[in-house]
């Protein structure tokens, strides 16, 4: 497990010194640090190493390497795959021992007790692995320049470079795209969870403007307006997304979007999948944008001969596509984006009478995104995690992407909790982007639920309802953005305008305080242009 060459020299180097070095830096987790197992079997400490200069700065000797944590005091339990609880100060020191090893292809994840772990441990646990978009950025803005200076040519080229697809044009207007043909059952399906995302979103419009008076003669009000030109992104690499493009478009339409553009990766032969395009015509797309990655962002960004551009940019992406929307919002390219993204990832608290099948499903669901997501267990007391352990590996032993889900088990954990309030109060800490809440009376909990994207109270509540159907949105913030960020919404594509109107009797109600004030501020202008209306002037 080591990320790059001079690593790879620190490793050689301290293997002949008998001495460990450990890579903390901002692209790991201490939760991966108190886990991560030397090639010599022994649990390295906190020492920091500088990647890019290599090995200048030699470890403690082996003998004397507990001193940081006292080991991590035992806490890098982990459940395995057998459902074999252990502590690793309590492992032989052998290159066998896969259950605490993060390299580890198994459906492994540490546990923690929440009560052992120090406020800086608890919040460690809950940092994301942090991509390192230093390298990104030097890939990423080259692509957009070059978007940027040679419109629909470059798209051309990097999809066929990327994507290996050599296209005509890159761009189709809707009303030029046959209807899809859909197995009936399949169509049926997308039908209901439009229907549903309709509902639901058409729910948040406003019946009509808010209007206050806050003092006699003077009306304030809020209108909203649609944002005129919106790119939705859809993914199409390790799996299509004909549900990202129901999140994105039905809420776009209901707001009053006019220009609609969805970027979508083209497939081998050049066409689109028929289930994004079935959805993009029910929901009113205006044009097909057939390119993916960085390069889809920048062409709607800037717009070319044939890209409409737009003023506002959704949808979830790779770091390549993370990276251009975030570069593409501070520049001169005068886009905003719907929230900062990363990997997927869900939190379940359950308690002992939670079904085991139905936890493992959920931690499931979200671990087979990729090998980056990452899925958290907050159990509850009486809960058999040996037997959710089990569980977890005979489900995903039979998962299509069972190798991708193990990945991201890899870097997944268990938090044990001693009561419900310390479990929201950890919940919270994490920020998660799905939040499954599996116990007795879920409802109770949702005043003490703070910070997630989106919540699933209840036994029946999975969360592949929220990625699909129920109506609310599945465009969430991740990363522990939730703790500033709301999940796609119609407001999202909407802005809001304030509005006031005085009578002449409220101006001169109103503005000898606003004169007053601007002569403190010492803006004169400011105050002249009340005052020379109400006869106040000098």
């Amino acid at each position: 497990p080591v990320p790059d060459v001079c690593s790879l020299f620190t490793t050689i180097w301290c293997l002949s010194k008998r001495t460990h070095l450990i890579p903390y830096t901002n692209t790991d987790s201490m939760a991966e640090a108190l886990c991560w197992k030397s090639v010599v079997g022994t649990t390295k400490p906190f020492v920091p190493v500088n990647r890019r200069a290599g090995p200048t700065v030699q470890a403690k000797p082996v003998a004397s390497a507990h001193s940081h944590l006292a080991s991590a005091r035992g806490l890098a339990r982990t459940v395995g795959t057998q459902g074999v609880r252990t502590s690793s100060r309590q492992q032989p020191r052998t290159r066998a021992n896969k259950t605490v090893c993060m390299a580890a292809a198994t459906a492994s994840m540490k546990t923690y007790k929440y009560s052992e772990l120090s406020e800086e441990e608890r919040a460690a646990i809950c940092q994301r692995p942090r991509i390192d978009f230093s390298s990104i950025m030097g890939i990423v803005g080259p692509i957009c320049e070059n978007v940027r200076t040679k419109g629909d040519a470059a798209v051309k080229e990097y999809t066929s470079k990327f994507d290996g697809v050599d296209l005509d044009s890159i761009v189709v207007p809707i009303e030029d795209v046959p209807e899809p043909t859909l197995d009936p059952e399949v169509q049926a399906a997308f039908d209901v969870a439009y229907d549903n995302i309709h509902t639901f979103h058409m729910a948040q419009k406003e019946a009509k403007p808010l209007e206050v008076e806050t003092m006699p003669g003077v009306v304030c009000r809020r209108v909203a307006r649609p944002v005129a030109a919106v790119g939705l992104y859809v993914p199409g690499g390790t799996a299509v997304l004909p549900s990202t493009a129901l999140m994105l478009a039905v809420p776009a339409k209901i707001a009053g979007c006019s220009t609609l553009v969805m970027a979508t990766p083209p497939m081998k032969d050049g066409s689109i999948c028929p289930e994004v395009l079935y959805v993009a015509k029910k929901a009113g797309v205006t044009h097909i944008l057939k390119a993916g990655g960085a390069q889809a962002v920048a062409a709607m960004a800037y717009g070319t001969d044939t890209c409409p551009k737009v003023t506002k940019i959704f949808g979830p992406g790779n770091q390549f596509v993370t990276a251009a929307k975030m570069t593409l919002q501070n520049s001169e390219a005068m886009v905003s984006i719907d929230m900062p993204a990363g990997p997927s990832e869900v939190l379940v608290i359950a308690d002992k009478d939670a079904p085991h099948a139905f936890v493992a499903a959920d931690l499931l669901s979200q671990a087979e995104h990729g090998k980056d997501s990452q899925v958290v267990l907050v159990a509850l007391p009486g809960v058999d995690l040996e037997g959710i352990a089990a569980e977890v590996e005979t489900q995903r032993a039979a998962l299509p992407r069972g190798d991708i889900a193990a990945q991201a088990l890899a870097h997944s954990f268990v938090v044990e909790v001693d009561s419900k309030e310390t479990a929201a109060k950890f919940s919270n800490l994490y920020a998660p982007e799905h939040l499954i809440v599996n116990v007795a009376d879920a409802d109770s909990w949702l005043p003490l639920l703070d910070e997630a994207g989106s919540i699933f109270l209840g036994r029946w509540t999975p969360e592949s309802v929220g990625d699909y159907a129920s109506g609310t949105n599945h465009v969430l913030p991740t990363y522990g953005y939730a703790r500033m960020y709301s999940g796609v919404s119609l407001d999202s594509f909407q802005k809001h305008m304030t509005v006031q109107e005085l009578t002449e009797d409220g101006l001169k109600l109103l503005g000898p305080s606003v004169a007053l004030m601007a002569k403190v501020e010492g803006l004169d202008a400011h105050r002249r242009a009340v005052t020379l209306r109400i006869g106040m002037d000098d």
